[in-house]
């Protein structure tokens, strides 16, 4: 067994990894935040704020280029975009309208379209790098 071997994850732990990161990841940024804000006009906005979210989003790239760079690109596109559609599916669930579905159904399409986004960007930039390298081209 070759170093490359012994050090590669397959698809399939690829998606488990990242499932359980990007869970962990929505409940660092996002599941400690569970009110509302009331502004003076009586609107109320939230539970989160736009950094919360932006930084789940930025913060999720690093594991998401991670599998892209190691050739797993679908499996961090299911991997992430399961993880938060699970996480946003226990932290929604307690919604009496039953509308949370609907919303876990636009999180887990938003973050596979943003994760695949991600995935063809890195693939693209490695194979430009890695062909760069080479003599003739």
């Amino acid at each position: 067994m070759t170093n490359e071997q012994r050090n590669s994850l397959s698809p399939s732990m690829t998606i488990v990894l990242l499932t359980g990161v990007a869970a962990a990841m929505w409940a660092a940024w996002l599941g400690w935040d569970q009110h509302r804000d009331v502004h003076p006009d009586g609107s109320t906005t939230g539970p989160y704020e736009a950094w919360q979210v932006t930084g789940l989003g930025l913060g999720l790239l690093i594991p998401v280029c991670w599998a892209a760079f190691r050739g797993h690109g679908t499996a961090a596109v299911l991997g992430t975009s399961g993880g938060l559609a699970l996480a946003a599916a226990y932290d929604w669930s307690d919604d009496a309208s039953g509308l949370f579905v609907i919303g876990v159904g636009m999180v887990a399409l938003g973050s596979a379209a943003a994760a695949g986004l991600a995935v063809v960007l890195t693939s693209a930039l490695h194979k430009a790098v890695a062909g760069a390298g080479r003599p003739g081209r």
